[in-house]
């Protein structure tokens, strides 16, 4: 499939029926859709009544695709999330039964609720493509796409997640209040009612898509711009990074952990689905900076100093951006 007027047309259509029933969030539309055509998962982290659930909901049935939303708890278990053998008594045998991790689109939702096991589970599914239940491994859907939610607020009662899981998402999207024309656009379509979105796409479509974005071109100075911004995390001093808040000054030791080269290759994956979502057929430096916030922010571990002096993630990677010359 050639990126162009077909890409440009199908990604319109599906952000136009998107619309019709999610009011604002574009950022986090196209945040999901970035992951879907470049194969990765999403990790979204806002308070509740954002319509977090109902943006992935309308898209997975925009796109035509299966969706199961499974309730982080910490009473969950692996088999609840993967599926477990049934002995069927009459036939003297056992029958696996799918778990809902068996859906293209899945939303994990508080996933930070649950515990190590189902943790564990979770990341064979993200990073291998599939689960085992019993002595058995299972191949996951294509595409297979995880949007996790975390509430940034209440924390009690929650699991940190693991820094190997935190890795494999893709990206970590923010999402924010809706301004007061969105708000006062939500208050009102609640009394009229929300439309049943429909399916506009097929597998075949999506496949094609993500060929499309796999086939995006990346120059040389694009890809070396996102790799000189990966390392610069893990010396920002070097870098010439300076800070703004909550002070302006050089960003001396304010990271215990850097990315690793797994960002390099997802900031590179995720500018090519950007640029198919703009229509284009190669990637500018353009969008590398304007993914390497969601790529970057949930891959950095602040040291101790910079979290007591009320260092936060979002301008040290700001300071980054600034720093790092864009060719």
């Amino acid at each position: 499939m050639e990126a162009g007027k077909t890409t440009e047309g199908t990604v319109k259509a599906l952000r136009e029926e998107v619309a019709r029933v999610l009011v604002g969030q574009e950022d986090l539309v196209q945040g999901l859709l970035i992951g879907l055509l470049a194969g990765g998962h999403v990790l979204v982290e806002g308070v509740p009544g954002l319509a977090k659930t109902t943006a992935v909901r309308s898209l997975a049935e925009v796109l035509g695709l299966g969706f199961r939303r499974i309730q982080f708890t910490p009473d969950l278990l692996p088999s609840d999330l993967v599926g477990t053998p049934i002995f069927l008594p009459d036939e003297r045998r056992f029958e696996i039964r799918k778990g809902p991790i068996f859906s293209p689109v899945v939303l994990a939702d508080e996933i930070n609720r649950a515990p190590a096991k189902v943790q564990s589970a979770l990341l064979e599914a993200m990073e291998e493509r599939q689960v085992t239940i019993g002595d058995e491994t299972f191949a996951l859907p294509e595409p297979f796409l995880v949007m996790a939610t975390q509430n940034p607020i209440d924390l009690e009662g929650t699991y940190a997640l693991p820094e190997a899981q935190v890795d494999r998402f893709l990206l970590k999207m923010l999402v924010r209040y809706p301004n007061a024309d969105e708000e006062r656009e939500i208050v009102a379509r609640d009394g009229s009612g929300f439309p049943e979105v429909r399916a506009i796409a097929n597998m075949e479509q999506i496949e094609a898509l993500r060929a499309a974005a796999r086939a995006v071109h990346v120059a040389e100075p694009v890809s070396d711009y996102a790799v000189r911004l990966v390392r610069a995390t893990r010396d920002p001093e070097l870098a010439g990074a300076h800070l703004r808040q909550p002070e302006a000054r050089p960003a001396t030791g304010c990271v215990a952990v850097g990315a690793s080269p797994r960002a390099s290759l997802f900031m590179v994956r995720a500018a090519r689905a950007r640029a198919l979502l703009g229509g284009r057929g190669y990637a500018t430096p353009h969008d590398v900076k304007q993914v390497a916030p969601a790529v970057l922010r949930h891959r950095l571990i602040l040291s101790y100093e910079a979290e007591a002096d009320g260092i936060d993630v979002e301008d040290l990677v700001g300071a980054l951006l600034d720093a790092v010359e864009t060719p």
